[in-house]
C-alpha cells in the first residue's frame, strides 16, 4: 500500500463508510486504485469495490453517487429500520469496518494460541507416523536387495559343467 487515495470518512447522511487505498504491485509503473465503499444496514453492510488504475479516481468519484442510488436494503432491513428493542448493537466500529481485513486475520492468530498444543500434537503425530512409514518401507528394500541367492551344491556342478 502506497497511502490514501482518498481518506476514510463517514457519510453520516447516507450511512456509507467511503475509503481509497492506492496500491503498488510489483514492478508496474502504474499504481492501482481500489476505492471502497460500505453501505450500512440494520444487520449488515453492502460491500462496494471500485479497482482501477490511479489516474481513474477522479471518474470514481464522479460516479459514487450514482453507484450508490442503485443500493438499497429491503424494507426492514434498512439502517433507519434499527430497533434497540430488538436488535443487536454491532460489534465493529467505523475504524473496525476499514480494518475489516486486519481484524479476521487477528481471529485466526487468536484460534492458532488457543488450540496451538493441539495442533502440535496433531502435528507431530502425523509427522511421526509418515516417518515411520517410509522408514518400515526403506528397511524392506534393503532387507530384499541385500538377500543374495542360494546356490545348492546340485546347482554349483550343473555351472562347471555348462562352462
Amino acid at each position: 500500500m502506497i497511502g490514501w487515495a482518498s481518506p476514510p470518512y463517514y457519510d453520516s447522511n447516507r450511512k456509507v463508510l467511503h475509503w481509497a487505498k492506492e496500491l503498488k504491485f510489483g514492478e508496474s509503473e502504474i499504481n492501482t486504485l481500489n476505492y471502497n465503499l460500505r453501505v450500512l444496514g440494520r444487520k449488515g453492510i453492502f460491500l462496494i469495490n471500485a479497482i482501477a488504475d490511479m489516474k481513474a479516481l477522479p471518474q470514481v468519484k464522479q460516479n459514487v453517487d450514482k453507484v450508490l442510488s442503485s443500493v438499497s436494503f429491503n424494507s426492514g432491513s434498512k439502517y433507519e429500520d434499527f430497533d434497540p428493542k430488538m436488535d443487536n448493537v454491532a460489534a465493529y466500529t467505523v475504524g473496525g469496518l476499514v480494518a475489516g481485513k486486519v481484524l479476521a486475520k487477528a481471529g485466526f492468530f487468536v484460534f492458532l494460541a488457543k488450540f496451538w498444543k493441539l495442533i502440535a500434537v496433531a502435528l507431530a503425530a502425523s509427522g511421526g507416523y509418515i516417518l515411520n512409514f517410509f522408514k518400515s518401507k526403506k528397511k524392506n528394500q534393503e532387507i530384499e536387495t541385500s538377500e543374495e541367492p542360494q546356490i545348492s551344491n546340485d546347482d554349483k556342478s550343473d555351472q562347471e559343467i555348462n562352462s
